[in-house]
């Protein structure tokens, strides 16, 4: 947990401090979404530049950070009630705090799962993303 927890605050620091965070996953625009995602399932979706995220990329990416942080703070509720009473009552107790843990793992399984596929279906990018290029 300790090495999500850093990694995840280095990650977070530099990009916000860089501002390649707001250059990458902003703006954001509903009709911009449904357009990619209608092309993603038609199997439409271009990836003429693998640097630059579409819509869709951009919200995946964005649910995946969130839904980070969300993991890293139910666990600490779970793993140190006592220590954390009001992050504890602001996920509505104990019993809360590990569905919220449960779920929020559970969607982090399904965004990798999905993330491999869409990789798997693109090689080209997949190639991109090991080189980093």
């Amino acid at each position: 947990m300790w090495l999500l927890v850093v990694n995840g605050l280095i990650y977070l620091s530099i990009n916000a401090a860089s501002g390649r965070m707001w250059r990458r996953f902003f703006p954001l625009s509903p009709r911009g979404f449904l357009a990619d995602l209608k092309a993603a399932f038609r199997g439409r979706l271009s990836h003429a530049d693998p640097r630059r995220y579409n819509t869709v990329q951009r919200a995946a990416y964005l649910f995946v950070i969130l839904d980070l942080v969300l993991l890293v703070l139910s666990g600490l509720v779970l793993w140190k009630s006592v220590q954390f009473p009001l992050l504890r009552e602001l996920m509505g107790g104990y019993e809360a705090a590990r569905y919220v843990h449960f779920f929020t793992m559970a969607a982090l399984v399904g965004f990798v799962a999905i993330h491999v596929a869409m990789a798997l279906l693109v090689p080209r990018s997949l190639l991109h993303m090991i080189r980093g290029r």
